[in-house]
């Protein structure tokens, strides 16, 4: 019973920080990268579809992304959908394809961004609390109905706050890593 508690907090953990690593990456910085459209949804036909489901991206260099839609009748929305985005990107459709610079980052766009991603950390470790109050309710309901004796449900619990803190720290690092590359002129 203990062992089945912390193997399912240690998989929904894992998930939340996997989350966090997946939409820290999404964060622009002064590099060019397909994951910059990981969140954006292209009106494709009426239908929200993943922009990488309707184009190819490729960075040829390091300050430029290149988008060539697989239906050339999507430029439109594909271009729209970036604008609309909140990305601070401006798109230029030449018929075929769609090509975005990537210009190079204020110091007051850097701050925000950091902002952002400090706040994308709290939601991240308010997402593993989360998890701990579930996993702690679970050990403290099996306890009263008999099933895990005292002791047992006790050393669980410290064991799921060392998980707890293990996670949040590789939030934090996360966050830290991501802050270091945004502040790099």
């Amino acid at each position: 019973m203990v062992d089945e508690i912390l193997a399912e907090t240690d998989s929904r953990m894992d998930a939340s920080l996997a989350d966090a690593r997946h939409k820290l990456a999404a964060v622009r910085t002064g590099r060019a990268s397909a994951s910059i459209f990981d969140g954006v949804m292209v009106d494709y036909y009426g239908t929200p579809t993943p922009m990488n489901q309707v184009a190819k991206l490729s960075v040829p260099e390091p300050a430029l992304i290149v988008a060539q839609p697989f239906d050339v009748s999507a430029l439109g929305a594909i271009e729209k959908a970036i604008m609309s985005a909140d990305l601070g990107l401006n798109p230029q459709n030449d018929g075929k394809l769609i090509r975005i610079q990537i210009p190079p980052l204020t110091e007051e766009r850097r701050k925000q961004l950091v902002k952002k991603v400090n706040a994308m950390g709290e939601d991240a470790k308010t997402a593993i609390r989360q998890i701990r109050r579930d996993s702690n309710e679970q050990l403290k309901k099996a306890e009263k109905g008999g099933e895990i004796p005292e002791d047992d449900s006790r050393r669980a619990q410290d064991e799921v706050q060392k998980r707890t803190d293990k996670h949040t720290n590789a939030v934090d690092e996360l966050c830290k890593a991501k802050e270091k590359e945004l502040m790099e002129v």
